[in-house]
């Protein structure tokens, strides 16, 4: 009975591994670091969840902001572990400053290129320009997020 109950948590085991969706988690370096977390969706698909503190661009020295933009991204190879991407997002953004805060509702898109290592690690360089549709306006805002540098570990 001990053998039967010990093959079926392996094959469970070898069934869940098998069909487990590649992710990563990182950050995204550029005027902020940001927390960043993939998950890949179909066949060379991605959901790429980006969330940061201390405003952006020319929002860190004048006061306090939080952002998060959520992005599908489909990859297409160039060569072997190199891949480019592209997509649409969303993101939702609250900045203060004066004692009066901010929230705003974007549309945001989402174009990079990164290499997968050997090992569990992977490196990009994306631009996620975002659009407020709803909530603060300022001539500053329609790119919260500029060029980034991302350094992930793929799980």
């Amino acid at each position: 009975m001990k053998k039967i109950i010990l093959l079926i948590a392996v094959a469970i085991c070898s069934v869940t591994m098998a069909v487990a969706q590649p992710r990563a988690i990182g950050v995204n370096l550029g005027g902020n670091a940001d927390f960043s977390y993939q998950h890949a969706v179909g066949s060379g698909n991605m959901l790429d969840l980006a969330v940061g503190v201390n405003g952006y661009g020319a929002y860190s020295y004048y006061g306090f902001g939080v952002a998060a933009s959520l992005a599908y991204d489909w990859l297409f190879p160039i060569v072997e572990n190199l891949n480019w991407y592209v997509g649409p997002g969303v993101g939702v953004s609250y900045y203060g400053y004066d004692n009066i805060g901010h929230l705003g509702v974007n549309i945001c898109g989402h174009i990079g290129i990164e290499y997968n290592f050997g090992i569990p690690f992977n490196i990009s360089l994306d631009y996620r320009p975002c659009i407020d549709v709803l909530g603060f306006k300022d001539k500053y805002y329609g790119n919260f997020y500029g060029i980034t540098l991302g350094l992930r570990y793929r799980f």
